[in-house]
């Protein structure tokens, strides 16, 4: 099992009336730990390269970028109230499809890594389309797909009513 744990700080804001993170801003945690695994970052000033800690980050998406990403879904099982905290919270992320051009991002909300036997908070799948700048939907390439390749594992199972 290989999956990406990504820190994210709460703030103050993301509280809601009923003090506990709302379901928008638990939405906003997803994308900044999104944005942290897969995209690169942008050069300095002085146009040297930034590097990453995630060997995941490969995708170019700041201004101008020949490829960029779209929400096309987004699904989120919350399973108790995740109150405010200083200490960042983990969210787990991996792949759960890796299509021809869309991927299925899944995650787990955390307040410690599940090696730790963390609480899970939320447990959510993003499915994302790669597109280039037209917004026309392009294939994942080879660099792309042998980055992310290591972290394709069974989606993320949430509960369903039927």
């Amino acid at each position: 099992m290989a999956r990406l744990e990504v820190d994210v700080q709460l703030r103050w804001s993301d509280m809601d009336a009923y003090a506990h993170v709302n379901n928008v801003e638990m939405l906003r945690l997803l994308e900044e730990a999104r944005i942290e695994a897969f995209w690169s970052h942008p050069a300095a000033p002085d146009g040297t390269a930034v590097g990453s800690a995630w060997p995941t980050a490969v995708l170019d998406a700041g201004p101008g970028a020949a490829l960029s990403t779209l929400v096309a879904r987004q699904e989120i099982e919350y399973l108790r109230p995740l109150g405010y905290r200083r200490a960042p919270v983990v969210v787990e992320l991996w792949i759960g499809h890796l299509g021809s051009a869309s991927l299925d991002v899944c995650y787990e909300v955390r307040d410690a890594p599940s090696a730790d036997g963390g609480t899970v908070y939320a447990r959510a799948i993003t499915t994302l389309v790669l597109v280039d700048a037209s917004g026309a939907p392009t294939r994942i390439g080879r660099d792309v797909r042998a980055a992310w390749e290591p972290y394709v594992e069974a989606p993320v199972e949430l509960r369903r009513r039927r």
